[in-house]
């Protein structure tokens, strides 16, 4: 008898159940928040909403996602939470920048008779920052005395990245703290102590530390060279990352960055082109310090390299290039980076579209800028205000304050960034009665407090005006005291209006907290050259050159087929300048002509 053989298919067998498990074991990595939610139902459906397990997870996965009502919502579902459950809602509201619910929920984790742990405080440290948090900090340090956690060296590790960003104060603490530790410190001990030094700008501290440890890891020394670059000192820079005993690519990027902040493209391209490995950072810090030096055709050229090596941009590096272009006003880069966002159906994000928006409106181009404003599907504060400040920039004062009235139509409460925009649309619209009822309300209606920033564009807005007397007393009422800007916008003003003995008195304040600067005094002598005091003219100059100042020359630029030329009055550096020179002098034949037979018409 013969058998017929049949194929048939090996029967296989998916199990939802594992895929679940392994979904929930990763839950707390999950940025995505839609990937979140439908888990979440899962979770629901399958009674899982009052595990232990996996409700600090759904928490976790909450608050990466910047959904802090959802992940409190999910804690307040279980009946008697442990302390795991409390500090990861602890954990979770320092990530998301909300101390006050932190605490909130240490002393809730107290009432319910639960006892901290060593995870507790190093968590609620996390939401201790800035300089008005050291008294904070100093009680948390007690609790801990009093629970005795301090012979766990993350403990004490915490306290010190604590107190070192709490300013001066906060750093001699540190190192107090760090000097009893004793032998019980560990690498981590060294290294925060270095990275505290080198954040308050104290980097000779900082050497010092780093050359007394035991042991030094990669973070010793690229923390070490961080704090050089934050200072500007790429000499030194330099020395220590030739004696790395081994360079990666945070090494290679921080030098980058520190040439590009200096100025020093050259030595950033040379280095950047001898990068044995190069990643977005990398990429990012070139093209953005190019960008930034107006350097319009190397940074497209990098950006062309970029996308040839196949790196994919991300949000951080769109935003990065278009902040750089938006500062030196590269249209033709920007737009390449829409182009890219657009071609690689790149996600949109608020934050892109916002960047985009700052980009168009300070290049120029307000009617793209509006465009993309009005496309933003989730506008926030920071749409609002890019917007606004574009349009009062260049001048369409009554438009701005237009769309000021639609945010708040809108339900947006405007923050002191969107009174800058509002009393500046003011300022450069010559709406001085509007300027000081905004000005006026901001406290009252806004529950927002006078900054320096927003006495400086009431200074401008009455110096415009000529109300100078009203200026000088609104400047000695200010809170604060009032620094260069403050005295430069009504110097500025004095000029335009020939205020010369009030011109004075402010230049008497600017050369106490700029001393050596040439502009303060060339603007003084023109006050006087404007008012025919020819002989103060002659005290002034003479003034400047016993100082040895000479006031730099005012520069323009314009960018053409993605190119920034630069000029300065009597230029010649330009390769073209005969021919400039000949448009300009044909130009003034033209003008002169035009001056001889004007319109009577």
């Amino acid at each position: 008898m013969q058998m017929c053989s049949v194929l048939t298919r090996t029967p296989s067998w998916f199990s939802t159940r594992k895929l679940f498990e392994q979904k929930l074991s990763d839950l707390h990595k999950c940025t995505d928040l839609n990937q979140v939610k439908q888990l979440h139902a899962q979770i629901l459906k399958s009674n899982l909403h009052l595990d232990l397990y996996v409700v600090p997870k759904l928490i976790s996965a909450f608050s990466l996602c910047r959904q802090m009502p959802l992940a409190t919502n999910a804690f307040n579902q279980v009946q008697y939470p442990n302390g795991h459950l409390y500090n990861t809602l602890i954990r979770a509201h320092a990530q998301n920048s909300q101390p006050s619910q932190a605490f909130s929920t240490f002393f809730t984790m107290q009432f319910d008779g639960l006892y901290p742990d060593n995870f507790t405080f190093p968590f609620l440290l996390k939401a201790c920052t800035g300089n008005g948090w050291l008294p904070v900090i100093e009680m948390v340090h007690a609790q801990i005395e009093k629970f005795g956690f301090m012979s766990d060296v993350f403990v004490p590790n915490s306290l010190i990245d604590s107190y070192s960003k709490c300013g001066s104060g906060g750093i001699l603490t540190a190192k107090k703290l760090f000097v009893s530790m004793g032998d019980c410190r560990d690498v981590v001990s060294w290294n925060l102590m270095i990275s505290g030094f080198a954040k308050g700008g104290l980097y000779e501290e900082a050497r010092k530390v780093f050359d007394k440890m035991p042991i030094r890891d990669s973070i010793s020394w690229n923390t070490m060279l961080d704090g050089y670059v934050k200072v500007g000192k790429m000499d030194d820079a330099f020395k220590l990352f030739d004696a790395m005993p081994e360079r990666n690519v945070v090494s290679w990027s921080t030098m980058l960055l520190g040439y590009c902040k200096v100025g020093d493209m050259e030595m950033a391209q040379m280095l950047f082109n001898k990068m044995p490995t190069r990643n977005l950072v990398s990429w990012t810090i070139v093209i953005s310090g190019f960008a930034e030096k107006g350097l319009a055709k190397v940074a497209i050229g990098l950006f062309d390299q970029m996308e040839e090596a196949g790196v994919k941009l991300d949000n951080g590096a769109v935003i990065s290039i278009l902040a750089a272009c938006a500062e030196s006003g590269l249209l033709g880069l920007g737009e390449k980076i829409h182009a890219s966002i657009r071609n690689h159906n790149f996600k949109c994000t608020t934050e892109i579209s916002n960047a985009l928006v700052d980009m168009y409106a300070k290049c120029g181009r307000l009617d793209i800028a509006y465009n993309v404003f009005n496309d933003i599907q989730n506008k926030d504060v920071v749409s609002w205000n890019a917007m606004l400040h574009g349009l009062a920039m260049h001048g369409h004062g009554e438009k701005a304050l237009e769309l000021f009235k639609r945010m708040k139509e809108k339900g947006f409460s405007p923050d002191k960034v969107t009174m800058i925009g509002v009393l500046c649309a003011c300022s450069h619209a010559g709406l001085i009665d509007d300027g000081i009822r905004y000005f006026s309300s901001m406290e009252k209606d806004y529950a927002l407090v006078h900054e320096i920033e927003h006495y400086g564009c009431m200074v401008d807005l009455l110096g415009r005006k000529g109300r100078l007397e009203e200026a000088i007393r609104l400047i000695r009422t200010m809170p604060m005291e009032p620094n260069v800007i403050i005295w430069g916008t009504l110097l500025g003003a004095c000029r335009m209006h020939n205020a010369v003995e009030l011109a004075r008195e402010v230049l008497d304040h600017l050369v106490k907290l700029e001393p050596s600067d040439p502009g303060n005094l060339s603007m003084l002598s023109n006050i006087y050259a404007a008012a025919g005091d020819w002989d103060c003219v002659a005290d002034v100059r003479l003034r400047m050159r016993s100082i040895g100042t000479q006031k730099p020359s005012g520069a323009s630029s314009i960018e053409v087929n993605n190119e920034v030329h630069e000029f300065t009055v009597f230029d010649r550096s330009h390769p073209k300048s005969d021919k400039i020179y000949q448009m300009i002098n044909g130009l003034r034949r033209e003008l002169k002509q035009v001056a001889c037979f004007p319109n009577t018409c």
